[in-house]
């Protein structure tokens, strides 16, 4: 049953890889595509993935996933018309890299858990060539992940606080430091102490276990649920009503969502 399950997914994958050598061949669109083109349609999927995923849409994120092994089938379709590689190429490393970077389950290393085997996969990286344990975070990512995973990178070969006590007291500096340079008036240093601020607290969520990147996230779904509710409830135009008559409303969708 597991050979067949197994044969399924390999007939799935390689239809798509005879639907793309068609495309590629017969459609107009499909056959003027590059690397540039589909780079900002790529982004746009995976962001739509991210939605589905924090939606808990299965269906959604179904369909995510479909558009975006389609993207990296049509990255490897025009390396391979170029004759730089194909799709085979970047499976085949993928699959070492990953055998490599498990020492632990492809090799005799021992791990204690989950903490080990990420210490080991930054190290193996610095064996591999890599000049930094940031050299792998892509430029391109926004800021807040970005600094997310910037601090759960350099924490894995020791630079880190060594408990949330400590972290909460820099998160609590920052705070004061950002007070002294809104009394300075210089606006340049307001916005590195406000930078300084945030990065204090992305951290102490990582130490707390939260994303901060999914919990802004939900925030902004839910002030965009309550603001919503506040226009199709609103008796007048919003910019007729007073703040008080607008936040009343706001409560009335707090309310119902409890």
């Amino acid at each position: 049953m597991e050979y067949l399950k197994y044969q399924d997914k390999m007939t799935a994958f390689g239809r798509l890889l005879k639907i793309m050598d068609e495309l590629r061949e017969e459609c107009p669109w499909d056959r003027k595509q590059t690397w540039q083109s589909l780079r900002n349609l790529s982004i746009e999927e995976m962001y739509e993935l991210a939605d589905a995923i924090l939606e808990e849409d299965a269906e959604e994120v179904k369909e995510e996933l479909g558009d975006i092994l389609l993207h990296m089938v049509f990255y490897a379709k025009i390396a391979e018309e170029k004759e730089l590689f194909d799709i085979s190429d970047s499976l085949q490393f993928v699959c070492e890299k990953l055998i490599a970077r498990h020492p632990h389950i492809y090799g005799d290393v021992k791990v204690s858990g989950e903490e080990d085997v990420k210490r080991n996969w930054e190290q193996l990286k610095l064996k591999e060539g890599k000049k930094s344990v940031l050299q792998g975070v892509p430029k391109s990512l926004p800021a807040m992940v970005k600094a997310y995973r910037m601090q759960e990178k350099t924490a894995q070969v020791g630079f880190e606080w060594d408990n949330k006590e400590q972290v909460w007291d820099k998160v609590m500096e920052e705070i004061n430091e950002f007070k002294e340079e809104l009394v300075s008036g210089d606006q340049a240093k307001k916005e590195e102490e406000f930078g300084d601020l945030i990065f204090s607290l992305i951290n102490y969520a990582r130490f707390e276990g939260i994303d901060p990147e999914t919990a802004l996230e939900r925030v902004n779904k839910k002030f965009k649920r309550r603001f919503e509710y506040i226009e199709a409830e609103a008796s007048k135009p919003l910019d007729k009503m007073s703040l008080e008559e607008m936040d009343t409303l706001w409560n009335e969708a707090k309310h119902k969502e409890r």
